[in-house]
C-alpha cells in the first residue's frame, strides 16, 4: 500500500481502536495490523506524538506474563479529534469513489 495513504489513515485508526478500547502499544499495532500492513517502529512514534497532543492518556497496568504494561485512553480532546477525522475521511473517501466512478468525457469507464 502506499506509504502517503498509510500515513494519511494511520491517526484515524489509532485513535479509532482507542476509541473503542484501551489498549497497549503492541496490541494496538495487532490490531492495526489484522487490516493494514504496518509495523511497529510506525505506531510508536505516533502514539508518542498523539500523547504529547493530548489526544490520549496512559496509564500502567500489572501484566500477567512479565512487566506492567503501558496502556493508551482516550481523552475527551481525542474522542473529538477521532469525530472530526472521520468525518473528514468519510468526506473525502466518498469524493474519491465519485471521481473514481465517474465517466470520462461522457463515456463510461472500463473494467479492463
Amino acid at each position: 500500500m502506499n506509504t502517503q495513504f498509510k500515513k494519511g489513515a494511520l491517526v484515524l485508526c489509532v485513535l479509532t481502536v482507542l476509541n473503542r478500547k484501551d489498549c497497549y502499544g503492541y496490541e494496538l499495532v495487532q490490531t492495526i495490523s489484522k487490516n493494514i500492513d504496518v509495523a511497529e517502529g510506525t505506531i510508536y512514534p505516533l502514539l508518542r506524538r498523539l500523547a504529547s497532543e493530548g489526544y490520549f492518556e496512559t496509564y500502567l497496568q500489572e501484566s500477567a506474563g512479565g512487566p506492567p504494561r503501558k496502556y493508551y485512553r482516550l481523552t475527551e480532546k481525542g474522542q473529538e479529534y477521532r469525530d472530526e477525522l472521520a468525518e473528514e475521511w468519510t468526506a473525502f473517501t466518498t469524493g474519491v469513489s465519485r471521481i473514481l466512478a465517474a465517466p470520462i468525457n461522457g463515456k463510461e469507464r472500463s473494467s479492463d
